[in-house]
């Protein structure tokens, strides 16, 4: 059975591939069909996620998956949140959204930099709406750690790992982040409905 991810990042279709795969999911990115994206502005990663996945099953008539995650930091009232990927503005990259957050902790100590990532998955099939939600803890270190990931991954440490996000090889990673635990709710509620090879 075919689905298809309301993204135009590869890393994200071939790990949501993976996790689905058991199930005899075949997934495809949106951009096979259009190189135009809908406008997020939900006010929440559920509602932004929802956007994405409509849009998706709107354009294609396949069932459409879609996610939305960021950054929420405890001493910023949940900032950045829904506003991670533009957080130093609309056109800000990772340095830059970096660069802020650490700017505006600079008095936080280390105590109280408690944060997670969180991640919201939709899955949109006509009326058939799926959602489920995943969540990474940890807290903001007062510099970058480690050169892989993007993101916030540099300065989100890990207290059960004791690294840095940036510091995960890229297949662990992928078994506890956010994303990872998202999918992996999903993929439970899919099976229990009988999605996969027997649709």
């Amino acid at each position: 059975m075919k689905l298809v991810a309301a993204t135009f990042n590869r890393h994200k279709v071939e790990e949501i591939s993976a996790i689905l795969a058991p199930l005899g999911l075949s997934v495809q990115s949106l951009a096979e069909y259009t190189d135009k994206q809908p406008v997020e502005d939900g006010d929440s990663f559920e509602a932004n996620a929802l956007i994405k996945a409509r849009y998706g099953y709107q354009l294609t008539g396949l069932p459409t998956i879609a996610d939305d995650s960021g950054l929420e930091v405890d001493a910023l009232s949940g900032a950045p949140g829904v506003h991670s990927a533009r957080f130093a503005g609309e056109n800000a990259s990772d340095d830059d959204n970096n660069r802020k957050l650490l700017t505006l902790l600079a008095d936080v100590p280390r105590s109280e930099r408690k944060a997670r990532f969180r991640c919201a998955i939709a899955l949109v099939s006509g009326d058939d709406i799926l959602t489920a939600e995943g969540s990474c803890e940890g807290e903001i270190l007062t510099s970058p750690q480690g050169s892989g990931g993007f993101g916030y991954d540099p300065l989100f440490w890990l207290p059960q790992e004791g690294k840095s996000m940036a510091e995960l090889p890229p297949e662990h990673k992928n078994q506890v982040s956010h994303r990872a635990r998202a999918l992996a709710e999903l993929a439970r509620v899919l099976k229990s409905r009988g999605w996969g090879q027997s649709r």
